[in-house]
């Protein structure tokens, strides 16, 4: 018995009845050869973390648009923040760890540049529309590895494109990363908003507070608790009415005074419109994408929208912003 086997019957020996087992999944589109190392879930962790879209992560915006303290939150810190989340709640409740942390680790490789704005800006210019975790899915199934895509296991993907608070996980694991997701951008951004003095600490709603916590720390603490109690040996992932209400109020106090007209907001239309002309001069002149891309829409039966799509959503805030200047702001005359 090798080291991955081992493993695996560890997992059968330890894990909730209501696990994901590794040598359970419903496979890859591809088959390859196991791993005498590592699980199928293990491999996919890994598959995501040495991907090329997750590394763009750490330029992408959360909440701040290029922001000049070290210490906001990038689209990479969030996911890492959501992954060490799910993991706790995942070890607590003996779930596969695994792949509740590939799940988490995946579930923004899709997303644009400047945040939310950048998926408006895509999903305005782009007849196809344009969704973030879609996306997500995307570069995993058919951008990453030059076309190939990841070959992920189908219970990651699942997670992937089913994290948003609308779509129903098949997994338990891929439903703790949709709540670990929503743990991590609500408090973590009440932070960073207090830290660039969007908002000061007395602004938050004080019946949230009471129930939740004064700090993040406690928040998170609170609501981690919370859930490990209600879910404990049933099959499904629970908070009390109490605490989900607390969290949501907070979640809407958010997109009222943060994510929405605030002063960290105030820019969002420049990035908009400036991701707008990057699609529509892209499109227009497909010949300047780069070789990659081309070659996927000629081989890949891919329309040329789609591939667009791909290519900016693809861009870090400050690729963007560079192409942007690259191609639409005349550089100064001088004397050669």
């Amino acid at each position: 018995m090798n080291l991955r086997e081992q493993r695996e019957e560890l997992e059968t020996k330890t894990l909730s009845r209501y696990a994901t087992l590794s040598k359970n999944t419903r496979g890859r589109d591809s088959e390859i050869k196991p791993c005498d190392i590592r699980t199928d879930f293990q491999r996919d962790r890994d598959r995501i973390i040495h991907s090329k879209a997750f590394r763009r992560l750490k330029h992408k915006t959360q909440v701040f648009i290029s922001p000049e303290g070290d210490h906001y939150r990038t689209r990479l810190t969030h996911t890492l923040e959501v992954a060490q989340i799910a993991r706790t709640i995942a070890r607590a409740l003996k779930l596969n760890e695994d792949l509740a942390e590939a799940i988490a680790l995946g579930h923004d490789l899709g997303h644009t540049p400047f945040g939310h704005i950048g998926e408006h800006a895509i999903n305005e210019a782009s007849s196809l529309g344009f969704r973030h975790y879609e996306q997500s899915l995307r570069v995993v199934e058919r951008i990453e590895n030059k076309g190939k895509g990841l070959n992920l296991t189908w219970e990651v993907r699942d997670g992937i494109v089913n994290h948003p608070t609308a779509r129903k996980p098949s997994t338990l694991e891929g439903k703790v990363v949709r709540l670990a997701d929503k743990i991590a951008y609500v408090n973590h951004d009440i932070d960073d908003a207090i830290r660039g003095k969007v908002i000061k600490p007395s602004d938050l709603p004080r019946e949230n507070i009471d129930v939740l916590g004064q700090t993040c720390s406690e928040r998170i603490n609170t609501i981690i608790h919370d859930i490990v109690k209600q879910s404990l040996d049933i099959n499904d992932i629970r908070m009390t009415q109490e605490i989900e209400t607390a969290l949501m109020s907070l979640r809407k106090y958010m997109f009222q005074n943060v994510y929405i007209g605030s002063k960290a907001k105030e820019h969002e239309q420049k990035a908009k419109n400036m991701l707008i002309q990057l699609f529509l001069y892209f499109k227009d002149k497909v010949h300047l994408l780069p070789v990659e891309f081309q070659e996927m829409m000629e081989n890949g039966n891919e329309t040329l929208e789609q591939i667009v799509c791909d290519y900016i959503a693809g861009m870090t805030d400050r690729y963007a912003i560079r192409k942007f200047y690259e191609l639409f702001i005349p550089p100064p005359w001088k004397v050669l």
